[in-house]
């Protein structure tokens, strides 16, 4: 297959749970978080350029060059290379802005894992992951391509293999401001810190879900209808919602019985990221330093 075809996966993950610690000096806020991958994902093509350029094409709507953090990844990469080749991008999205699934994160760490291997850079993982924590601090799972159990501002890693169920995930329409989030002056900031043996036996709450669902009526309403299917829990700071189902024919069951005007999707967890795989299978091996 020509590489300009290749349809490159940028997966949605989950945090399947999430608890603010406290807020940092410089503004940040130390977190505890589970990071897991989804194979719902956006889709990329890269088109290498003959000249300098790094374009979207068509771009996105609603999001301008500058805040499009593929457009940035490769343009951090192209700067921090010192590289003389351009590229376009198209994107096709399929996952929610604003919904909390990491979309922008993931495309700029499929940007930077692909560039790197197409623009023949040789950076190895760990490089990749310090230039993509420069764009967000949930870049660098992304980049790693495994489940994980975060700390520090999300990018402290540590990875683990929590077991891999369905999930129904419900996509409010709304979008959930981060950043208004953390500003709110009603977030609770001292959740207590915990084990992955908590998690295991079943601490997985998100401390900032009721914050989000008393903000977000749509979320509440999301939640409250996945609380009849078992457990409703939010993700990351977004609007998306998740519940846990043993196996996919219980998950579609389930979306079958979602309300008309409520919308979402079944997908499997993995500990893989699904662009991981697919690296894999094309160029057989990862990036090296």
């Amino acid at each position: 297959m020509n590489k300009d075809d290749i349809l490159w996966a940028a997966p949605a993950k989950l945090n399947l749970m999430l608890r603010v610690l406290g807020r940092r000096p410089d503004g940040y806020h130390r977190l505890q978080t589970v990071f897991q991958f989804l194979h719902q994902s956006d889709r990329l093509q890269f088109r290498l350029r003959r000249d300098t350029r790094i374009r979207c094409i068509p771009g996105l709507p609603g999001v301008s060059d500058d805040e499009n953090l593929a457009l940035i990844a490769a343009r951090l990469l192209q700067e921090h290379a010192g590289h003389h080749v351009g590229v376009d991008i198209r994107i096709h999205k399929q996952l929610p802005m604003g919904g909390g699934l990491g979309g922008g994160s993931s495309n700029a760490a499929t940007t930077l894992l692909v560039l790197n291997r197409l623009w023949n850079l040789q950076l190895d993982l760990q490089q990749l992951a310090e230039l993509g924590l420069q764009l967000g601090a949930d870049v660098p799972v992304f980049i790693h391509g495994r489940a994980a159990w975060a700390e520090g501002i999300g990018e402290k890693l540590r990875f683990f293999h929590p077991e891999e169920p369905w999930y129904l995930v419900l996509t409010p329409d709304c979008h959930v401001s981060t950043a208004k989030i953390f500003c709110d002056p009603q977030l609770t900031r001292d959740a207590k810190t915990i084990k992955i043996r908590d998690f295991i036996a079943g601490r997985h709450e998100n401390t900032l879900q009721a914050l989000v669902a008393k903000r977000h009526p749509e979320v509440e309403r999301a939640l409250s209808w996945l609380d009849q299917h078992g457990e409703g829990r939010l993700t990351g700071t977004g609007a998306c919602v998740f519940g846990r189902f043993p196996t996919r024919q219980d998950a579609e069951k389930a979306l079958r019985e979602l309300p008309a005007d409520m919308h979402g999707f079944v997908s499997r967890g993995c500990n893989v990221s699904p662009l991981h795989t697919q690296y894999k299978e094309f160029f057989g091996a990862w990036p090296s330093g």
